[in-house]
């Protein structure tokens, strides 16, 4: 009899993450650049486009200290990850997601074990801290959640294994890209396009309008020497005069909405990708 030897997994996002771009690589790759040497990704999330493009030489970056915490882990102690994971399938009940999530753990993997577990377990894979800094998404209704990915961690682990990880602020990222060589691609909170839209929780600290001047101005510098920027936004006034202002290109891109608390509002919608270079 011949032992089967399981196909490692493809490396994609580990963690679901609310404006996640796993939907739209399809879409992005045409305006991805060619030729590149380095990347970096100052609003990491799930890091889709990471996943998918898979660079030598990445830097990946986020002002979450818990989504930080967790990607290190997942790089440098994933099968003690695992195990601490495989302990929150086996007791998982809704009594036990409610005590775990009011106890945040002070260990970096137990901390990182905790995030991936309510990420799993919570009300659409939402992250949302109250003022005080505490995790607050109820939990979610699901039959059967995959709390342990084991194959999908590991892909992940062996992905970043090449990557520098820090929790800092987005401006950072002019420490480091200075050149055509350099790739930053942004996926910031996105404008809201609605008085009703403004999300606030991500972090206790709101984006707006200030933040994402800040952003623009960022990416103005980072195209002065060179570098090679995406950005994507939503389809508002506001983003688009932003960016004619330092004469990047933007596109529309067809996204499809899933996290609403109406289903009814829940759908395809367009967003923008700019760029500082045009497209071949």
């Amino acid at each position: 009899m011949v032992t089967q030897v399981p196909k490692q997994a493809y490396p994609r996002p580990f963690l679901k993450w609310a404006g996640g771009k796993s939907r739209l690589i399809q879409q992005y790759i045409p305006y991805f650049p060619k030729n590149y040497k380095n990347y970096y990704e100052p609003f990491l999330g799930g890091g889709a486009v990471f996943f998918y493009l898979q660079p030598l030489q990445a830097t990946l970056t986020d002002i979450n200290c818990e989504l930080i915490t967790t990607y290190r882990c997942v790089r440098d102690n994933v099968e003690e990850l695992i195990c601490l994971l495989k302990e929150h399938q086996i007791k998982h009940n809704r009594e036990y997601y409610y005590h775990v999530r009011a106890d945040a753990k002070i260990n970096n993997i137990e901390q990182a074990a905790r995030l991936i577990y309510l990420n799993k377990t919570c009300y659409n894979g939402l992250y949302r801290v109250n003022s005080q800094g505490k995790f607050n998404v109820p939990l979610g209704n699901y039959k059967n959640p995959n709390i342990c990915p084991e194959e999908l961690l590991r892909a992940a682990s062996r992905a970043l294994s090449t990557s520098k990880i820090q929790q800092v602020d987005f401006t950072d990222v002019l420490h480091w890209a200075i050149s055509s060589e350099d790739f930053v691609f942004c996926d910031p909170p996105y404008h809201p396009i609605s008085s009703t839209s403004y999300f606030t929780g991500y972090n206790g600290h709101s984006f707006g309008k200030k933040e994402q001047e800040a952003l623009r101005d960022t990416c103005a510098e980072l195209a002065s020497r060179g570098v090679k920027v995406m950005v994507c936004n939503s389809d508002s006034d506001f983003i688009k005069n932003l960016y004619k202002q330092i004469n990047f290109n933007i596109y529309q891109i067809a996204a499809s909405r899933s996290i609403n608390s109406n289903t009814k509002k829940r759908g395809v919608i367009d967003e923008l990708l700019i760029t500082s270079y045009e497209i071949l």
